[in-house]
């Protein structure tokens, strides 16, 4: 135990020294960052989800420098750059609720844990809770962790800093892993300003997160895996898919190929980095040839190589379309790529000074901060999806007047109602978020447990959304019934409420 504790030590001192960089160097490096993220959402795009529980084969997407331009239109960096503008506004110090008002007015369409977030926040729930699983069936999901990129740039070699930051932002759409996520990729971003070998750079982005959570658990053998096979991430991948493909809570995911966990696509932007071998192409190639979220996995590896690389070193055929957009601005923001990078310049010192570092003329000398995990706050014993029964299966028992179509079940009368009995430790009523939605009434066990909306609070539907959801349920039998209330919600013109599965958890 006595040298396990003192190789721990080691490690630890290794990161606890003082260091310094140039502010060209310093503003070079968060180009590379920003730039990465640019070329790697922008060439995964076209294979987003389209691979599912496989591995793309075959060639991939043409790619032309011009093509990086659609990174101005993508979520991954418009969402990261209106995070950013809260700490340019608000300073350092910005708390949860600082970010929760920024995103609950905000006007860009969202998914996943960010619409469930902001339809939350709209409907009075406060930040701090917004992202936890009593809100948010999404709380797992990849949200934070495709946002997180604005934290770690801001933190050069600082990662404990950047846990702060993203526990204060991250919580507003996630819980858990959700936000071990975010602290993973912006950990790694922390330490790729001193660091070039991407092994150690996993490890330390590892090091941000508790040891004992599934998503430390996932990237800890996507490590071991790695050296195991060191020239096979093939193999490497089919092992991560056995074992982690699985207990995906969110409603589109749920016993299905689709997979928006944050752990699962945390471990293809490792696999990237860690086979990539410090070549922008492989690991660009790798992190979307892991399939799923195909555009955000390249996106956040290229950001991270990107810093360890520098803007001047990135190869041409990757940034080369990027002079021509520099001075355009990315859709909902203020910022264009020239003025995100002053932005994050500015943070930066900042950051390094609030951790005791200091500013001499172009040069900064930074109080580089060891990784330290972050406290142990997750969800995972609600159990696991086991049965999706969809709507046509006779245990659902219908009430009133209800519309039939080949994908669901409608009723908009006040008092229709069906119920559905199960045995479990949750339970998740899934369907479309709908422009003539209407509020429901849900009944667990007897007794009222909410009143729930369907109206998206977005100009179209949604579907495959969690209607209905409750988690960490006394193990045995259930019963939850939806009584529609024939009323519209907020500027819905109709008071329909549709169902089309329900998900067991056990």
């Amino acid at each position: 135990m006595k040298r396990v504790a003192l190789l721990v030590l080691c490690a630890c001192a290794a990161f606890a020294q003082t260091r310094q960089i140039t502010l060209p160097v310093l503003r070079d490096k968060i180009a590379g960052g920003w730039a990465g993220q640019m070329a790697g959402v922008s060439f995964g795009a076209p294979t987003e989800f389209r691979a599912l529980e496989k591995i793309i084969e075959g060639p991939l997407p043409e790619w032309t420098p011009d093509k990086i331009r659609n990174s101005l239109n993508q979520d991954d960096l418009y969402v990261d750059m209106t995070f950013a503008q809260v700490l340019d506004d608000k300073g350092l110090d910005a708390t949860t609720e600082d970010f929760g008002a920024m995103f609950r007015e905000a006007k860009y369409a969202l998914w996943h844990a960010n619409l469930a977030a902001r339809r939350a926040l709209k409907r009075g729930v406060p930040a701090t809770q917004s992202g936890t699983p009593e809100y948010n069936a999404h709380a797992n999901d990849i949200d934070f962790q495709i946002e997180a990129d604005f934290v770690g740039l801001m933190t050069p070699g600082l990662p404990q800093l950047s846990n702060d930051i993203c526990y204060r932002a991250g919580r507003v759409m996630n819980h858990g892993d959700g936000i071990y996520g975010g602290m993973f990729i912006s950990g790694m971003y922390a330490v790729a300003f001193f660091e070039t070998d991407p092994f150690k750079i996993v490890e330390a982005g590892l090091k941000t997160i508790p040891a004992q959570s599934p998503y430390a658990q996932t990237i800890a053998d996507t490590l071991a895996w790695s050296r195991q096979f060191p020239g096979n991430w093939r193999k490497v991948w089919r092992l991560i898919e056995d074992k982690w493909n699985k207990r995906e809570p969110c409603p589109n995911g749920a016993l299905h190929p689709f997979n928006i966990d944050a752990r699962l696509n945390g471990a293809y932007v490792a696999l990237g980095l860690l086979h990539g071998k410090g070549d922008f192409w492989q690991t660009l190639e790798i992190s979307t040839r892991a399939g799923q979220d195909s555009d955000c996995n390249p996106a956040s590896a290229c950001g991270i190589l990107g810093v360890v690389m520098g803007y001047k070193n990135i190869p041409d055929k990757w940034k080369s379309g990027i002079p021509p957009i520099a001075n355009e601005k990315f859709r909902y923001t203020n910022f264009t790529f020239e003025t995100i990078i002053d932005s994050t310049l500015k943070r930066a010192i900042l950051a390094v000074e609030r951790a005791g570092g200091r500013r001499s003329g172009d040069t900064l000398t930074i109080k580089t901060q060891p990784p330290k995990p972050w406290k142990l706050d997750i969800w995972d014993d609600y159990g696991s999806p086991v049965e999706r029964i969809a709507f046509s299966d006779p245990r659902w028992q219908f009430k009133g007047e209800w519309r039939t179509d080949k994908n669901q079940r409608t009723a908009s009368s006040k008092g229709a109602e069906v119920a559905i009995r199960f045995e479990g430790t949750g339970g998740m009523i899934v369907g479309p978020y709908l422009a003539s939605g209407g509020k429901a009434d849900i009944y667990l066990d007897g007794k009222l447990h909410r009143t729930v909306d369907v109206y998206p609070d977005e100009p179209q539907n949604k579907r495959i959304e969690a209607v209905w959801h409750a988690f960490q349920l006394k193990p045995g039998p259930h019963e939850v019934r939806l009584v529609v209330r024939g009323e519209p919600y907020g500027e819905s013109k109709g008071t329909d409420v549709a169902i089309e599965d329900f998900v067991v958890f056990r």
